[in-house]
């Protein structure tokens, strides 16, 4: 449970890095104002954005396996830019999150979200490592 706590804030900071630093990514909490109802709709986001990276990913990846072979694996750039797109669709839906303004942006998004989620998660990686073991 620890873990996917954690998986979950370093979604959450990489969402709202990433839209800091790419145009076209907004978020749009669902009380304005107030830094309680940001950091929650990040949160929101971030489980959103882990439930469709978990189901629909993996299902298009396994799927499209081999144009994951043939393009060297570029393939992926444009199929996480999808899911974003899935995320913010779904957030449109319920009327707040996150939004993306079209496919250059999900795309762009997808690669500095991917970043810095890997890069965050290296530094998190040895407690996470420790927790495990206790």
């Amino acid at each position: 449970m620890q873990r996917f706590l954690v998986k979950l804030l370093i979604n959450a900071v990489a969402l709202w890095l990433t839209t800091l630093i790419v145009t076209g990514l907004t978020l749009e909490p669902f009380a304005p104002g107030e830094t309680l109802q940001i950091v929650l709709t990040f949160l929101v986001v971030a489980f959103i954005f882990g439930v469709v990276n978990g189901v629909v990913g993996n299902t298009i990846r396994i799927v499209a396996f081999p144009i994951y072979i043939l393009t060297l694996g570029l393939i992926a750039l444009v199929v996480n830019a999808l899911l974003l797109l899935i995320v913010s669709w779904i957030s449109g839906l319920l009327g707040f999150g996150l939004f993306v303004d079209g496919f250059w942006a999900g795309f762009w998004g997808a690669i500095v979200l991917g970043i810095i989620s890997w890069f965050i998660s290296l530094f998190l990686r040895p407690a996470l490592r420790e927790n495990r073991k206790a």
